[in-house]
C-alpha cells in the first residue's frame, strides 16, 4: 500500500514519477539576482543581507575560498536524505538539486549559488502545492547548519 499511493499520484502529478531527478526537466543556469518569488508560501530563500527579494534566512560572507564553499555545499546537499543532483554549472558556481518527500515522492527544487565574494544563495521551492508546511525553510536551515560543520572540519 505504501508504494501504491505514490504510483497513483504519479498519474496526476508527473514530477512524482520516478526516482531521483526523474520526471523533471533539466534546469538551466538561473540569474539568482532576478528571482521572482511566487505569492504562494511554498518557497524559502537564504541569501546575504540586503539581497532582493528579501530572504527568509540571512547567510554570512564565508571566510573561505568560493570554490571550497561551492564544493562544501554540494557535498552537504548530496548527503541529505532523498536529495539528488539535478544540474551542475561549476563555471558559475551554481548547482541544482531535487529533494523528494519520504512518503509521496513529492519533488522540491533547490538552487545553490556561490558568489565570487564567498556569499551563498539557496532557493528551495515546491513543485506542487500551495503550502509547504515549512519544509523548504527547515531544509535550508539544516543545510546551513551542516555547512558550518563541514567548513570547520579539518
Amino acid at each position: 500500500m505504501k508504494r501504491l499511493l505514490p504510483l497513483l499520484l504519479a498519474l496526476l502529478l508527473p514530477a512524482c514519477r520516478g526516482d531521483g531527478a526523474g520526471g523533471l526537466d533539466p534546469p538551466g543556469v538561473l540569474d539568482m539576482t532576478r528571482l521572482v518569488r511566487p505569492s504562494t508560501p511554498n518557497t524559502a530563500l537564504a541569501a546575504p543581507a540586503g539581497f532582493s527579494p528579501t530572504p527568509d534566512l540571512i547567510t554570512p560572507r564565508y571566510r573561505t575560498d568560493p570554490d571550497r564553499l561551492f564544493a562544501a555545499i554540494r557535498t552537504v546537499a548530496l548527503a541529505q536524505p532523498r536529495t539528488f543532483a539535478h544540474g551542475d554549472f561549476s563555471g558559475t558556481r551554481q548547482a541544482h538539486f531535487i529533494a523528494r518527500s519520504a512518503w509521496l515522492n513529492y519533488p522540491d527544487l533547490i538552487a545553490v549559488q556561490v558568489t565570487p565574494e564567498s556569499e551563498l544563495i539557496l532557493w528551495s521551492r515546491s513543485v506542487y502545492g500551495r503550502s509547504d508546511f515549512g519544509v523548504n525553510k527547515a531544509r535550508l536551515t539544516a543545510w546551513l547548519a551542516a555547512l558550518e560543520v563541514a567548513l570547520t572540519a579539518p
